[in-house]
């Protein structure tokens, strides 16, 4: 497997020509990096005007690896060529290097860029990304794969290091300042007439790689080797340099850099730059071991929950009823020593039967993750407010009072249901849970919930028996005396309410209840639907006016899929049920449904208006066909078979792995579409906007699809 890597921006708040001066001492050896030994020139050219300077070098390196590994491989030594590209005119210099040796077994390639910051003229950019790959090595890939990336990080960590020590010793040296390059024909006080005269004129020579930089500096332009010179088109909003890391994310390794960037830009080319924040992407990475194919699968079933449940607007769109209001013992109350929001919840004085028989299962759900969405917001809150990263909150829950009520069947499956949707929505969101009061009966209920609780979310727990907690190691440690709740023995008021028994009548029938969840999780303008091999889901569209424009927004939440759009001008039978009833959705919507009869052929029953588009697991789809004809219009979404070698018969082993991956030849799609009328259409391309999909409030750059035109919704 290829092992890649790819840094953060780096920069250094001195001029280029600096930072070059102080790189170039790091040849012919490097004292601070002990494993380069030795460097040989091995060609060089320089332009006429001096503008252009490229020298390629023969590295050698002594490889920090077992002895034993270096005798079975036959050498003591690694040799590395590298080539560096400086032009002088342009501000820039490129380094390219690859390995010499075994290089029929192992291929590292390296690419590193200096060049002007796009901000300020006086600061250097650094980037960096490289890539290892393995074919043989006498049967010790694994180990020499782990001795390369550990060495890469560590000389990575002291790339930095290194600039700024021969920094230092410029300075010691007094050279504080290096001319920049100037052309033959101009001298350098004629130069700096001609630079005071048309300052405009001066500073243009930096304008194009200022602009190409800015675009490079986005988190998703800092792509492979193989394509590190071509950077993808970012905003400044995008930027992912070192010290935002730092500031706002926290220190993170070298490899754990690369793979937020990794994923982030993944995330931006699949999903047309619609991301969720860094915070969001990083949570998710570190639930999963910074594993980028685990992180992404999760993060993407996720991101299509939200949307489809609009999460995202539950803190502006839904107020909670007046009994949770009333009697759910929770609340927010100041912060923790280290920063964090500190949630306080009375679990033992609230009546869990008596609220889940007066507000029911999805209710209390909402309710968890509107505070969970709140500790989100107030996590970014106090990360401004204490100048370092806050990605997590700590909560504090008080068990006096629990007993064999709070164990009731129903109110313990609504309790796991909670645990089960934040944990697969807030990875990493809880730092610490401080579990106070526990009484006897709370083994049983520990005993009930912890299978469901992440390995890694359960060593945050801390529990203490009785009084226990006002000792040492309690919990003083964590939270500062003076905000310690009067409840607990401190002095601070907390406004958390009390709870108390919920009046019986406000309990609400069984069937009152259902058809109140069932409507509390279809306030959703999406619909969910199976893909089946040989069986596609297909809905049906009627225009009666041509130049109706027909819109769509679809999310692929389960394996690949082909969109097709057709038209005919006679009617389909109506839908056949589903006869893969044992692959039904679960969820509200899930279905599959066929609209296109066997015996229709293609150009004589039907015809395709729009060529068909294959579309990946996890990419979110959005588009418009203004249609030419009146008549019916059928949206299909198909299982994509994987094509075949063209050479042979037999699959190729990718095919065969990624036909494994989609259980049963199904997949999931989750879709919404709109008719625009002619009438309000009226050829106008902005009221396309109707189609923008409402992907995620975690970025800064979301639409939402409560924006459509109400006036635009067509029913026929």
């Amino acid at each position: 497997m290829v092992q890649k890597y790819q840094s953060p921006v780096r920069v250094y708040k001195h001029p280029f020509e600096l930072i070059m001066a102080a790189y170039e001492r790091r040849f012919p050896t490097c004292p601070l990096i002990p494993m380069f030994v030795d460097s040989d020139t091995v060609s060089e050219f320089k332009s006429e005007d001096g503008a252009i300077h490229v020298i390629e070098r023969r590295c050698k390196l002594d490889i920090d690896a077992p002895r034993l590994l270096k005798k079975i491989a036959g050498v003591d030594y690694v040799y590395f060529v590298q080539k560096n590209s400086l032009n002088s005119r342009e501000r820039t210099l490129h380094i390219e290097a690859h390995n010499e040796t075994f290089s029929n077994r192992v291929i590292i390639n390296e690419h590193c860029c200096y060049s002007v910051h796009p901000e300020n003229e006086d600061w250097t950019c650094f980037e960096q990304s490289a890539s290892l790959d393995i074919k043989s090595f006498f049967g010790f890939e694994s180990t020499v794969e782990k001795i390369a990336m550990k060495q890469y990080t560590s000389n990575v960590k002291k790339g930095k290091e290194i600039i700024e020590y021969y920094l230092r010793q410029l300075e010691e040296e007094g050279i504080t300042f290096v001319p920049r390059w100037t052309p033959p024909s101009l001298g350098p006080s004629a130069e700096a007439s001609s630079c005071s005269k048309n300052q405009a004129v001066c500073t243009a020579v930096a304008v194009p790689d200022a602009a190409a930089l800015k675009e490079g500096l986005s988190g998703e332009a800092l792509s492979s080797p193989g394509a590190a010179s071509e950077p993808t088109v970012g905003t400044p909003d995008d930027k992912l340099d070192a010290d935002y890391i730092k500031r706002y994310l926290g220190d993170l390794t070298p490899l754990q850099e690369s793979c937020l960037i990794r994923l982030r830009q993944w995330l931006q080319e699949t999903h047309k730059g619609k991301i969720p924040k860094d915070e969001h992407i990083l949570r998710f990475l570190r639930a999963r071991d910074f594993n980028i194919d685990k992180a992404r699968e999760i993060m993407c079933q996720s991101l299509t929950w939200r949307k489809q449940h609009q999460v995202d607007y539950i803190l502006d769109t839904w107020t909670p009823p007046q009994v949770l209001q009333d009697y759910y013992a929770g609340g927010w109350h100041h912060h923790d020593k280290d920063g964090r929001p500190l949630y306080v919840l009375r679990l033992g004085q609230m009546d869990t039967k008596g609220l889940v028989r007066a507000l029911g299962e999805e209710a209390l759900l909402r309710y968890v993750l509107s505070i969970n969405e709140e500790g989100l917001r107030r996590c970014e809150e106090n990360t401004k407010v204490f100048g370092r990263p806050i990605s997590s909150w700590t909560c504090l829950v008080d068990l006096e009072g629990l007993n064999m009520r709070h164990l009731w069947r129903p109110g313990v499956k609504a309790l796991l249901r909670i645990i089960e949707v934040v944990e697969a929505n807030y990875p990493e969101t809880l730092g610490r849970l401080l579990i106070l009061r526990a009484p006897r009966v709370f083994p049983v209920l520990w005993t009930l919930v912890s299978p469901f609780i992440d390995d890694n979310t359960r060593r945050k727990f801390l529990i203490y028996a009785g009084n226990d907690y006002q000792g040492p190691g309690g919990l003083l440690d964590y939270i500062d005396k003076e905000i310690i709740p009067d409840f607990l023995s401190g002095e601070c008021m907390c406004e958390v309410p009390e709870g108390g028994l919920v009046p019986k009548s406000l309990y609400r029938t069984a069937e009152e209840l259902e058809n109140e969840d069932l409507k509390l999780w279809t306030e959703t303008i999406y619909q969910s639907a199976s893909v089946f091999k040989g069986a596609p889901h297909e809905i049906l569209i009627q225009i009666v006016d041509a130049s109706s424009v027909i819109t769509w927004d679809f999310d692929v939440c389960k394996g690949d899929i082909v969109f097709n759009i057709y038209h005919s001008k006679r009617s389909p039978q109506p839908p056949k049920k589903d006869s893969l009833g044992a692959h039904s959705i679960t969820s509200p919507g899930g279905n599959n449904v066929q609209l296109i009869d066997k015996v229709w052929q293609l150009g004589r029953d039907y015809s395709m208006v729009e060529s068909p588009l294959i579309c990946r697991e996890g990419e979110s789809v959005q588009g418009s066909h203004v249609t030419r004809w009146p008549g019916f219009y059928i949206l299909q979404w198909k299982f994509h078979n994987m094509p075949a070698c063209a050479t042979t018969n037999l699959p190729r082993v990718d095919d065969v792995l990624a036909s494994l991956q989609v259980s049963s030849h199904k997949c999931k799609v989750m879709y919404y579409t709109e008719v625009i009328g002619s009438e309000d259409f009226r050829g106008s391309m902005t009221s396309l906007e109707s189609s923008h999909s409402g992907f995620s409030q975690l970025s800064a750059a979301t639409t939402s699809s409560s924006q459509s035109h109400s006036s635009s919704m067509i029913s026929r």
